[in-house]
């Protein structure tokens, strides 16, 4: 899988300004500025191969969507970037696209309509787009994936939802232990070997609770593709470049 990035740097945007969301929550937000587009470029200088992108406000109010933005931020680095947040109707996947987004990250749709969803499977292709998929794992170890910024539960797991996207060439998915979100506390590395081991065919991309260099290193055997980080970046807590290296020395 060495051909896949491997360090994703995130960005969420509400309103233009670089924040992020405790556990999902929008009343628990951290604010840090109004420069994403340095940001990217500085996350790009220092490596990164692939950069993540969530518009918050799109994802409450689609008429909202800060396609401008977007643009902008997309044609300012030289590097591909996913875009995410709220996306619901194929005129979402269609903007984003055309405001350069290299992948379409699609969440709760995709669980709420997956007969639409895998129709953009066969219209985009599956190298367009990324499952975005956050589960809840419950004492029984059964792996629930949340819907709706994590407000709501779908009786699905994880496994069903994945088994149910593969004859339509799925290749990518965003994987997030909720309870990890936001925390800077370790990332679920079970979690992550067991799917990666039971579906060696998709790219998974970690995400969730990245806090130290020791996180990104525990992920190096789980068998992901790439690690997304988000809050210890704009913590600085460490550099991309560091993160970039820490990974690779393996």
């Amino acid at each position: 899988m060495s051909a896949y990035p491997t360090i994703i740097p995130a960005l969420d945007l509400i309103d233009g300004a670089v924040v992020r969301l405790h556990q999902g929550d929008y009343d628990l937000k951290r604010d840090y500025g109004n420069n994403p587009l340095l940001r990217f470029q500085d996350y790009q200088n220092q490596g990164a191969k692939l950069l993540h992108l969530v518009d918050l406000t799109g994802a409450k109010d689609p008429n909202a969507r800060q396609i401008s933005l977007i643009k902008t931020l997309i044609a300012g680095v030289q590097v591909p970037v996913q875009v995410g947040g709220g996306i619901r109707t194929e005129e979402d996947i269609k903007a984003l696209l055309a405001a350069g987004a290299t992948r379409v990250v699609i969440g709760s749709t995709a669980i709420k309509q997956p007969q639409l969803v895998k129709q953009w499977f066969n219209t985009y292709g599956a190298e367009a787009l990324v499952l975005a998929l956050d589960v809840r794992i419950d004492e029984q170890g059964n792996k629930y994936v949340a819907i709706h910024g994590w407000q709501e539960n779908s009786n699905q797991t994880l496994e069903q939802v994945i088994d149910g996207y593969l004859p339509y060439g799925l290749k990518h998915v965003l994987c997030t232990d909720i309870s990890k979100d936001g925390t800077l506390s370790g990332s679920n590395v079970k979690l992550y070997q067991e799917i990666s081991q039971q579906f060696p065919q998709i790219a998974f991309q970690a995400s969730g609770g990245i806090g130290q260099l020791t996180d990104v290193q525990a992920l190096q055997e789980s068998g992901v593709a790439g690690v997304i980080v988000g809050r210890a970046l704009l913590e600085g807590k460490f550099t991309v470049q560091e993160a970039i290296s820490c990974w690779q020395k393996g």
